[in-house]
């Protein structure tokens, strides 16, 4: 019987927003899209939201590259609760012997800190609120200002909505746009309204929906539709986009809780347009395991 190549691993997640990590500093792994989605698949491989690939980096000064691969194959730029895993592996696995780290993502270089095991705080650099940011296609859009914040009315057909919809949207190094309800999102709204956000026509990259509800200035609960993935358990982008847009509407401090089915992630931001974006939550190894390819 022919010798099977092992691929191994190991499994995370971040708030319950699961992971699978692999170690490709020596480049040697080949991470189609098929790999990815084999990996991915929950009743045939591991089970993850996304693929986290640590990489040598490619610029000196920085320690790391960081990749990220969605369920369905596609790589993004960018994953907060993602980035904590990552900088706890890169700890648990001897990588580094450094509390903060430099990471390169597509979007620019990150930079976690571990507080102490299991729980890191990453900068996640600045917000923009530029369309362009996106890409959004705000041509031709109604726009009002909520706070200090525009919004845009967006034409949506969803069932379970009105067919004009007020959208804010927000740029962590990958697309968010953010919708404020008076109560938490229903399961419905969530699946029939984020499937169609995701791919609407004006969002030419796709775009992560999310659905947030204030509780109070320094509180408020959000679910997101993640692209290419669906709804998860939490999203440390999704929560620094929804945080910064409720602080620019003047709804929320400048550090909140932001609550999701799988634990809470608390955002700093000082409200500037250049300052960075601050995130802390947890980050933790479920097991280690081997794939055979």
């Amino acid at each position: 019987m022919p010798s099977r190549t092992i691929l191994r691993f190991t499994k995370m997640h971040g708030a319950g927003n699961d992971f699978v990590v692999l170690d490709n500093r020596d480049g040697s792994l080949n991470l189609q899209p098929e790999l990815i989605k084999r990996l991915s698949d929950r009743h045939f491989g591991v089970g993850a939201d996304q693929v986290l690939v640590v990489e040598t980096a490619q610029s000196a000064g920085n320690d790391f590259r960081y990749r990220i691969f969605n369920a369905d194959g596609h790589e993004v730029q960018q994953c907060g609760n993602g980035a904590r895993c990552f900088a706890q592996y890169v700890t648990d696995k001897g990588l580094t012997d450094k509390n903060s780290i430099r990471v390169e993502t597509i979007p620019g270089v990150i930079e976690p800190q571990i507080i102490r095991h299991n729980w890191v705080k990453v900068n996640m650099g600045p917000a923009s609120f530029e369309p362009a940011a996106l890409p959004f296609v705000a041509d031709g859009l109604s726009m009002r200002k909520f706070g200090g914040l525009v919004q845009y009315k967006l034409p949506v057909d969803a069932g379970l909505v009105e067919q004009d919809l007020w959208v804010s949207v927000v740029s962590m190094g990958n697309p968010h746009v953010v919708i404020l309800l008076d109560q938490p999102a229903s399961d419905d709204l969530v699946q029939s309204l984020g499937s169609t956000l995701e791919s609407h026509p004006r969002f030419p990259e796709r775009v992560n929906v999310g659905f947030l509800c204030v509780v109070d200035r320094s509180r408020a609960h959000l679910r997101v539709y993640e692209r290419g993935v669906g709804e998860t358990l939490a999203c440390g982008t999704g929560a620094c986009a929804a945080a910064v847009a409720g602080m620019k509407m003047g709804l929320l401090s400048d550090q909140v809780d932001i609550v999701k089915a799988g634990g809470t992630l608390t955002i700093q931001w000082s409200g500037n347009p250049d300052s960075d974006v601050l995130m802390t939550g947890p980050a933790q190894t479920v097991f280690e395991g081997e794939f055979y390819l």
